[in-house]
C-alpha cells in the first residue's frame, strides 16, 4: 500500500530496494551486462545515458514532486516529449551518478549540490540504442529551476503520490523494427508521460515500491 504522501522519509527506507551507488561504474563496465542490454534492445554497441528521478518537497508540505521537462521542439531525438532530466554520459563523467547531476544542472539549473542521490534503478536498454542509468536523488528545500532553451521547453513538476498510483498508469503498445514493444503511458493534465519515461517511472514503482 502506497501512502498518499510519500515523503523523504519513505524514499529513505526503501534504499534497500534500490541499487546501491557504489555499483553503478563496475555495472556499466560489465561486458556480460552491455551485451545483455543489446540483446534486449535490438541495437549494437548501446550508448550509456542518464536520467535523474529528482524528487522535490512539495509547496504545500503534503509529500514530494517529481521534477520533469518537455524537450525543446525542433530537437533531432524525442523532439517535444516529455523527459526526466538527463542525456549521455560523457567522457569526462566520473560515473552515471554524475552524468545525471551534471545533465540535470546544464538543463533545469538545478544545482548539483542540491540533490543527495540516494540509489538506482536497473540500467533501462531503449530501442533508440541507449542504456539508460535512472539515478534516484532528493532535492534539498524548492530551487527555482529555469529551462535551459536550447534543450528544455519547460520545467514542471508531478505529484510523486500520481506516478506512483498504478491506476494511472496506462499499458499501450507499437510496432518497432525488432518487433512489437510495449510502453506504459500516464496522463497528467495535459502532459502525456510515455515511451522510455513511462517505462522507467513504472519500474520505479515496480522495484521500489511495489
Amino acid at each position: 500500500m502506497i501512502p498518499e504522501a510519500v515523503g523523504p522519509a519513505d524514499i529513505l527506507a526503501k534504499a534497500g530496494r534500490m541499487r546501491p551507488l557504489a555499483t553503478a561504474g563496475a555495472f556499466r563496465d560489465s561486458r556480460q551486462e552491455q551485451l545483455a542490454a543489446s540483446l534486449v534492445a535490438g541495437a549494437q554497441p548501446l550508448r550509456d545515458a542518464a536520467v535523474l528521478i529528482g524528487l522535490v518537497g512539495r509547496q504545500d508540505g503534503t509529500g514530494l514532486d517529481l521534477v520533469m521537462i518537455r524537450r525543446t521542439d525542433g530537437l533531432r531525438v524525442h523532439s517535444g516529449e516529455v523527459a526526466l532530466p538527463g542525456g549521455k554520459i560523457e567522457p569526462e563523467d566520473a560515473s552515471p551518478v554524475e552524468a545525471a547531476l551534471r545533465e540535470a544542472e546544464e538543463e533545469v539549473g538545478l544545482a548539483r549540490s542540491a540533490v543527495k542521490p540516494v540509489g538506482l534503478l536497473a540500467p533501462y536498454p531503449t530501442p533508440s540504442g541507449f542504456r539508460v542509468f535512472p539515478v534516484i536523488g532528493l532535492v534539498a528545500g524548492r530551487p527555482a529551476l529555469t529551462a535551459n532553451p536550447d534543450e528544455v521547453a519547460e520545467v514542471f513538476s508531478v505529484p510523486l503520490a500520481f506516478v506512483l498510483n498504478p491506476g494511472n498508469h496506462r499499458e499501450e503498445f507499437f510496432e518497432h523494427a525488432s518487433g512489437r514493444r510495449h510502453y506504459f503511458s500516464m496522463q497528467y493534465g495535459r502532459h502525456r508521460i510515455w515511451g522510455v519515461t513511462g517505462n522507467i517511472l513504472r519500474r520505479f514503482y515496480e522495484e521500489v515500491f511495489r
